[in-house]
């Protein structure tokens, strides 16, 4: 049996040239049932003014001067958290009210529960065919996937600070939003830790997708970098994440 034990959660987002988006995502977090100990805005060289909306709602901020990717980001995050649980979500997301609260009982009743990742919900900020499209096949991929999980997501993904710390965070070396996530989740698994799947923990993604924006996306910052994961791992795990009917990225 596990024991129960207390827990604080830090709320991570890396932003660049949030928006709007941004704006919804930060104020979803005012809309929790229940607070989070502290939110951490991570300002990845915006030229928006997204960094001063962030102070607005009353997050810590951090600002980097030169782009280097939600990768570094989330790691400048997590450096300087001080709560047990690092929850991270992306910039254009909104959480619902009840994520928070869910995050800290997962943690609470299951010692032995390393990270947990969620969902996006069934109905996509963005009304356009390619964004509900791949944000509805996302959502039907996940609810139909094995709940434990083989890799993480850095759209609404929590993990204990101290293994995070103990791996060494993201690879900083994706510079653009790719598979960093996915990345971090077989080294999780390989250490030995488990991964859990929660299929009613969602967030509504307001990502508007183009054709153009979709095809960059899947080419330069999702198959590439996924081929070389897998020649440089020698192995694919049947994961949700990584099979091969939903190589999209969740971004």
């Amino acid at each position: 049996m596990s024991t129960p034990t207390r827990v604080s959660i830090s709320v991570i987002i890396p932003v660049h040239n949030g928006g709007e988006s941004f704006r919804q995502c930060l104020s979803s977090l005012k809309k929790s049932k229940i607070p989070s100990l502290e939110v951490i805005v991570v300002s990845d060289a915006d030229t928006d003014g997204s960094w001063l909306i962030a102070k607005e709602f009353g997050a810590k901020v951090i600002r980097i001067p030169v782009n280097g990717g939600p990768a570094k980001a989330r790691n400048l995050g997590a450096s300087v958290a001080v709560g047990n649980i690092l929850y991270f979500i992306d910039a254009d997301v909104v959480i619902s009210p009840d994520a928070i609260a869910q995050v800290k009982q997962a943690f609470e009743t299951d010692s032995e529960l390393a990270a947990l990742i969620g969902s996006y919900d069934d109905q996509p900020g963005a009304s356009n065919f390619l964004s509900q499209y791949k944000n509805l096949f996302h959502h039907y991929t996940h609810q139909v996937a094995n709940e434990e999980a083989f890799t993480f997501w850095g759209a609404c993904g929590a993990i204990r600070r101290e293994i995070f710390l103990s791996l060494g965070g993201f690879d900083e070396s994706y510079r653009k939003p790719s598979i960093e996530d996915i990345e971090l989740g077989y080294r999780i698994r390989h250490a030995g830790y488990r991964i859990k799947l929660f299929k009613d923990l969602h967030v509504k993604h307001l990502k508007y997708w183009s054709v153009f924006s979709l095809l960059k996306a899947e080419i330069f910052y999702r198959a590439l970098p996924w081929t070389d994961l897998i020649l440089r791992q020698r192995e694919l795990d049947n994961d949700l994440n990584l099979g091969l009917s939903s190589t999209g990225r969740r971004k």
